[in-house]
């Protein structure tokens, strides 16, 4: 089994505001009177009212559940996750950095592909580690994360933690279950896997057995930004251990999820309807787009998530693409590192299949 850091075995750390919710739990009891959390409960806020509503008002003065019980109970009926292996905060991205603070002392080496999700490197440089990149698997019609390369470096470099997106940002390439469970079990016994599920919603087996597997020596992380459009409010779930996640909630913020995003996200939670047929949409769109862009001889790569990556021949063809779509007010990805510079990522959003939208990528294809 893969330590925390050093410092979490210690007594402590103890998250010394809880919260209202969770005293309640607790006590088993409500408490009706908040006298001592020091909120501004008595806020008028005219100005908020007239532009919101009441409505939204009424989430604003006080802080949330620090445990998100509500959010978590309805993930857990969802998608058959046990509640005590569920941890909700602030995003994704706030979960990598949970994580990391949780596994990774400065000084320890952490291990990922050498252009994947670049706020997982942001992060683990900022934490002190050394951060170690491994070249994407790259062939005809492939662009994927190299499982085997990144096993191997991790017993190489003595690593604490290997990071994997899964689907991948920005290939789109989805590894099967089976070849999770191998990485996972080529890992040092000492060594963390960080699977970034981020995309998970829009695999065509998002709802198999494993999806809702508790993995020891595994932290998932899952967003609600992506297919239930809450992007904005800054909503994520991890899924590991109970032992895993007390640690975790050892380095928490203790409000990081705020209450109008606790009670938005449950509201689009009791509504998976909504949610499915916007999966249903998303991945309509990505197909059109894959198919349109195909039949102008690029090379698009298979995709498990909201987007399609197009593989141009160069780096500098790509840069130039994408400066001249941005010049027209057309905004698309292109990945910073180098190793990645020749692809080009695009949302399957209906503002992509507009006619003449991607005018400038269009117009490269045709006379290549």
């Amino acid at each position: 089994m893969p330590r925390f850091a050093d410092h979490l075995y210690a007594p402590g750390p103890d998250n010394p505001f809880p919260g209202i919710k969770v005293l309640e739990r607790r006590l088993g009891r409500e408490i009706p009177h908040r006298l001592g959390s020091n909120e501004g409960l008595d806020m008028p806020h005219a100005a908020l009212r007239q532009r919101f509503g009441d409505a939204m008002v009424e989430h604003v003065y006080c802080y949330g559940d620090a445990e998100a019980l509500g959010i978590r109970q309805r993930i857990a009926d969802q998608q058959g996750i046990p509640l005590d292996a569920l941890l909700v905060d602030a995003g994704a991205d706030s979960l990598l950095a949970l994580a990391l603070r949780a596994t990774a002392a400065p000084g320890v080496t952490a291990i990922a592909s050498a252009g994947t999700y670049p706020t997982f490197g942001y992060f683990a440089r900022a934490q002190g580690c050394r951060l170690v990149e491994i070249d994407y698997d790259e062939g005809p019609h492939r662009l994927a994360p190299d499982l085997d390369a990144l096993a191997a470096a991790a017993h190489a470099e003595d690593a604490r933690l290997v990071y994997l997106a899964n689907p991948d940002n920005p290939s789109g390439h989805l590894h099967d279950d089976d070849a999770i469970l191998r990485l996972r079990d080529a890992l040092p016994k000492d060594c963390w896997l960080l699977l970034d599920e981020a995309y998970h919603d829009f695999r065509p087996d998002a709802d198999s057995a494993f999806s809702a597997e508790v993995l020891p020596g595994v932290i998932r992380c899952r967003t609600l930004s992506k297919a239930h459009g809450l992007a904005g409010l800054r909503v994520g779930y991890a899924i590991a251990t109970p032992e895993t996640l007390a640690m975790l909630m050892k380095v928490r913020i203790h409000y990081a999820v705020s209450t109008l995003s606790q009670a938005a996200a449950e509201v689009v939670l009791d509504h998976p309807e909504e949610t499915r047929a916007h999966i249903d949409a998303v991945i309509q769109r990505r197909e059109r787009l894959t198919d349109h862009f195909r039949e102008l001889g690029a090379d698009v790569l298979p995709s498990a998530t909201n987007f399609i990556g197009v593989r141009l021949p160069t780096a500098d063809l790509a840069s130039r693409v994408h400066a001249e779509l941005l010049d027209a007010g057309r905004l698309i990805a292109r990945p910073a590192h180098p190793g990645l510079g020749h692809v080009l990522r695009i949302t399957a959003v209906e503002d992509a299949l507009v006619p003449g939208r991607l005018a400038a990528l269009e117009r490269v294809l045709e006379a290549s």
